[in-house]
């Protein structure tokens, strides 16, 4: 069964403006066609994760190796993912910077055989700002192995989902709850409960600046049950697109095994229950998260120092707090280390709050 459903969208132009043009000037616009093709049973279909550090892409955190970042202007940026175009799919982005910064993605979608994301980054206020930052793609469709379970949505701020994956070959729903809040199902992906896995959640907004973060999630065996949450610059709830990927003994790109390496874990804090902290191949429980400072924390996921690999983080709660990394994580032998995450209120200060990371390798 194709489990990838698209709708709505149509290119409006066939080639992307020059880099040197003003982001809000470029029109993006994209064929989300269905794509499913129930004889393609590796998952994901396309994928690319990039490592921006300010000035130039880092190997050890990119792939395709040949993926470029063009800065289109202050605090906007254009990922080239070359040879991964494809209809659909999703996508997410952390700002690096030690001080509070969020991205969030503009659009993506095919260019000829490559795959383009843009990003915007902004400081406190709404103010776009450079940052250095890491993102990652993936589309999926058909079956999945049957190791774990994964999905994930691109909603409309009204619930219409654009693209979507579900590993059970069912669909996914998202329902506008609220100003700024959704609920997402993902039926079959069944777990034993309460709380197992990890999710990491976007704002897409071309315009205006926005971030998202996951406010509660459930888990059992019929599925999972997700609550999405998303801000405007003043803190204010705000209704706009957004992403959200779930991962259960899965890479955040859906695949394994390979990859072999992968993990995530709930800060709460402290760190959540075993079914929330996940590494391969260690199992349950074998990443852990200390305190660094007020707002920071440090986690290491063992045995994952494999490039190369991505960080994302995605802060979790009730507030507009959000959350993203201090600086780029780090390799000490066979363990890799983010030191630190870092969480932020709206105005900026410095906040313990709870958080979601997934470390994920190419191999």
């Amino acid at each position: 069964m194709s489990t990838e459903r698209t709708t709505g969208r149509r290119r409006t132009g066939r080639r992307w403006l020059a880099a040197a043009c003003a982001l809000a000037a470029t029109t993006i616009g994209f064929s989300l066609s269905a794509t499913g093709n129930s004889a393609q049973a590796a998952v994901p279909d396309k994928f690319g994760f990039v490592l921006w550090n300010g000035a130039a892409t880092v190997g050890s955190g990119t792939w395709p190796a040949a993926t470029t970042v063009t800065v289109l202007g202050v605090g906007q940026y254009l990922v080239n993912f070359p040879g991964q175009a494809i209809p659909g799919g999703t996508a997410h982005v952390t700002a690096i910077n030690s001080a509070p910064h969020w991205c969030q993605l503009n659009n993506f979608g095919p260019s000829g055989a490559d795959e383009v994301v843009t990003i915007s980054c902004y400081k406190v206020g709404g103010v776009l700002d450079p940052t250095a930052f890491s993102a990652i793609f993936d589309a999926s469709s058909g079956p999945a192995s049957s190791v774990g379970s994964f999905g994930y949505v691109n909603s409309q701020a009204s619930g219409s989902i654009i693209s979507q994956y579900n590993s059970a070959g069912l669909g996914n729903s998202v329902t506008h709850s609220g100003i700024g809040q959704w609920t997402v199902k993902f039926p079959g992906l069944a777990t034993p409960g309460p709380i197992d896995g990890s999710l990491q959640a976007t704002a897409v907004s071309q315009q205006i600046p926005a971030r998202c973060k996951v406010l509660s999630w459930s888990s059992s065996p019929g599925g999972q049950v997700a609550q999405v949450t998303c801000f405007g610059a003043t803190g204010a709830p705000f209704d706009t697109q957004f992403t959200l990927t779930y991962q259960y003994q899965r890479s955040l790109y859906g695949a394994a095994i390979p990859p072999k390496y992968f993990g995530y874990l709930w800060n709460v804090p402290p760190v959540g229950p075993a079914s929330t902290n996940f590494n391969n191949p260690l199992g349950p429980g074998a990443n852990s998260v200390a305190a660094s400072g007020l707002g920071l924390s440090i986690v290491k996921f063992p045995q994952l120092a494999v490039l190369p690999d991505d960080i994302q983080v995605t802060a979790a709660g009730k507030l507009a707090d959000f959350c993203g990394l201090d600086n780029i994580w780090t390799h000490s032998g066979p363990d890799t280390l983010v030191r630190n995450v870092n969480c932020f209120n709206n105005a900026g200060a410095p906040v313990s709050v709870g958080s979601l990371v997934s470390d994920n390798s190419l191999n």
